[in-house]
């Protein structure tokens, strides 16, 4: 039977083929003068029910039932898509729904991201994804965290390096997110009621560079200590610290000053 005789009385579907031949249907709808594709379909009745529940949360102000969305072909992500479009006036590929001020990124029904709307324009072009507990971009076609974005270091743990501080880890809004140790290889460190900053490096463990009062004392040892251990010999490519707010003969200063361990000293590789 010629596929267009299976559609010809099916609202919203158009048959196509593949490569090989193979038959499939497209589902599309128009909304205020804009064609929207719902995807593809292995059969013209999967095709029409998506076209209808399109039909539903667009032209009903209704949401489906949560009894029909487990079986339902419209993706969740494009239901998304549909009601933003319908509340908000603008399309968007990706799942977000603009609030004032900020938007939510869906990442499923049961997890959903919150960002300002400043972060918009990059999320509307960029489909985050989940893998490992790690959220991602592709950008260029390299795989870029999230979190880098709002000044999380790579390999940065929460709780020590970095908070939430509505307690909420899917909350990206700047004002949620407290750096608490901007450097690499510095942590905070208290004892009997005194702060003070704890640099350490990775060499076949974790080796202590030493303990010091200032956070930018703390970060220059680091720095210090990856030039010493290149000039061992260690092939390691290690992240430095990037220290603002100085100036180079400050910084030279404090990195003549500045001791780091016998045990770093003595490293032999």
């Amino acid at each position: 039977m010629n596929p267009k005789n299976k559609t010809k009385h099916l609202t919203g579907v158009t048959p196509a083929r593949k490569k090989d031949h193979t038959v499939y249907y497209r589902a599309s709808i128009t909304f205020r003068g804009k064609h929207i594709s719902l995807g593809s379909f292995t059969t013209a009745q999967q095709a029409h029910m998506a076209y209808k529940e399109a039909a539903v949360v667009l032209f009903s102000n209704k949401l489906p039932s949560e009894k029909n969305l487990s079986s339902s072909p419209l993706s969740f992500e494009k239901r998304i898509c549909l009601i933003n479009f319908r509340d908000n006036g603008i399309y968007f590929a990706n799942p977000i729904y603009i609030r004032p001020k900020m938007f939510y990124y869906f990442l499923s029904p049961e997890e959903t991201l919150k960002f300002d709307v400043d972060d918009l324009f990059y999320y509307s072009s960029h489909k985050i994804m989940k893998r490992g507990g790690h959220l991602f971009v592709s950008d260029y076609g390299t795989q870029v965290s999230i979190t880098g974005r709002y000044g999380i270091r790579r390999y940065a743990i929460e709780g020590r390096d970095y908070r939430f501080k509505n307690g909420d880890p899917l909350d990206f809004r700047y004002s949620n997110i407290e750096i608490l140790n901007p450097y690499y290889g510095v942590t905070r460190y208290e004892k009997n009621n005194n702060l003070s900053f704890r640099a350490k490096i990775h060499v076949k463990g974790n080796y202590v560079i030493g303990t010091y009062p200032t956070e930018i004392e703390a970060a220059v040892a680091y720095n210090k200590a990856v030039d010493f251990l290149h000039q061992k010999g260690m092939q390691k490519n290690y992240a430095v610290n990037f220290i603002d707010g100085i100036s180079p003969s400050e910084y030279a200063k404090i990195y003549k000053q500045v001791k780091i361990s016998k045990r770093i000293m003595d490293y032999t590789p």
